[in-house]
Parts: C-alpha cells; structure tokens; sequence
C-alpha cells in the first residue's frame, strides 16, 4: 500500500457512520451484512448507508458479494492487512522484540 491509498481509507474512516459500519464488518466476520442490516442496526437510512458503503468500498475496506438478489458487505481483510502493514512498515528500527506486544494484541483468539 503507498500513501495515497492509505490516505483514503483513513479519509474514509475519519466519518464516523463508515467507522461504525467498518467495526460492524470486522464483528460480522465471514457472514457479512445486507446493507439494509447495516442500516438497521447502526439507525441509518438507506441512501445515507449506499453513500457510505461506496466509499468505504472505494478505500478498500470494505468489499461485496452478490447473493442472489441481495449484496453482502463484508470488510476486506486484505485491506485491511495492507493498511496494518502500511502503518508497522518501518516499525521497531530492526529490534522485532519491540513490536511483539503489538503484534500479540493484533492476533486474533
């Protein structure tokens, strides 16, 4: 990921509906959400919610699956990695032991 990108997604969760609809995707996990879950569930009209799912779309974030005739949302995990790996890119000045107690709280149970 360069700067640019990076740039974007914090610019896309710098909002706070789309950081609540991010949380909500990582929480959802593999089984994603309809928009008009998302919507439900954080009180947010449906056009509001479209507006917010594109961008957060657009940074990378978040991505989509269509199901019949209803689409999924679901964060981009990969997205999120490059994001992470962005941000820890020149982490620790080369004394990984440093890092080990981030790493450790990033690791999922």
């Amino acid at each position: 990921m360069d700067s640019t990108h990076a740039l974007k997604a914090f610019a896309a969760l710098g909002q706070p509906t789309r950081l609540d609809v991010f949380r909500l995707l990582i929480r959802a996990g593999a089984s994603g959400m309809s928009a008009g879950e998302i919507g439900e569930t954080l009180d947010v009209r449906q056009n509001t919610m479209s507006t917010n799912l594109s961008i957060l779309a657009q940074s990378g974030l978040i991505r989509s699956e269509r199901q019949g005739r209803s689409i999924r949302y679901f964060a981009d995990m990969a997205g999120v990695r490059a994001l992470l790996a962005f941000l820890m890119e020149d982490c620790c000045g080369g004394c990984p032991e440093q890092c080990q107690p981030l790493i450790d709280e990033l690791i999922c149970c």
